[in-house]
């Protein structure tokens, strides 16, 4: 597995992220899928369940995100199981990977700590000219300087403000609402999935203590796995013309 999802690599990082191993019940299903029983916590509502193979159950194992999933299990109005696929590993929350499906008439509600910090976040490419043997050198400085330049984690501030009414049109128009202030074009637009927004949104429900955090949060990265990659064209494209060696600078989130 890569970085993001061995648990391997979340202990070590700093250490800010090292939990204990987890030592409940996991009980083996079939080949790939392991159940923590409802038996495990007098609050689960159901079940848990891993899709994983023997190999990624040695670094499940690692940490506390299988206690994520039987955490999970105790919510109001859980169907069937608490869910967790083979890139889980821990979570704010619910561990990252994890699926659940609620039902509103038993309680079931929306949770924030399931849908994730990163929501709505998407993929942008950008096509440069530079070449390949022109960035290589200046690698280590361009990383410095992403990261004095983009704000990133929890609490930063971006450059951009915005009062209340202008955050809840940005809100309901996405993209659309920046022309006027000249932080995005026509062709933005309509190279956003859904032009950025989408119809029946209802800025007015958001609380007055969300829209005041989130006044001063447009632009920076959020905690989570949001990164840049850099990528040089092995052939020419015909989708974004550009010529082999030239590099493409892909935003992920």
């Amino acid at each position: 597995m890569d970085g993001r999802g061995d648990c391997r690599y979340l202990n070590c990082v700093g250490g800010w992220m090292t939990k204990p191993a987890f030592h409940g019940p996991l009980e083996r299903v079939d080949d790939c899928l392991w159940r923590i029983p409802r038996s495990y916590r007098p609050e689960m509502r159901v079940d848990g369940l891993i899709f994983a193979s023997d190999v990624l159950m040695e670094h499940i194992r690692g940490d506390q995100a299988p206690k994520q999933v039987a955490n999970v299990a105790t919510l109001p109005g859980i169907q069937v199981a608490s869910l967790a696929m083979p890139d889980i590993h821990w979570g704010y929350g619910f561990t990252i990977g994890g699926v659940c499906a609620t039902d509103p008439e038993q309680g079931g509600v929306i949770s924030p700590g399931g849908v994730g910090y990163d929501i709505n976040c998407g993929v942008r490419l950008v096509r440069s000219t530079i070449r390949e043997e022109e960035l290589e050198p200046q690698l280590v400085k361009l990383v410095d300087e992403l990261f004095a330049t983009v704000p990133a984690g929890v609490g930063r501030s971006g450059p951009f403000r915005f009062n209340r009414s202008e955050l809840k049109t940005l809100m309901a128009l996405g993209p659309s609402a920046l022309v006027e202030r000249g932080l995005a074009t026509g062709e933005d637009i309509e190279m956003t999935e859904a032009e950025g927004c989408l119809e029946g949104a209802e800025p007015d429900r958001v609380s007055q203590k969300a829209l005041a955090r989130g006044s001063t949060s447009a632009g920076p990265w959020v905690p989570g796995t949001i990164f840049w990659r850099c990528r040089w064209s092995r052939r020419s494209s015909t989708v974004m013309p550009r010529r082999p060696g030239d590099c493409s600078k892909v935003r992920s989130a």
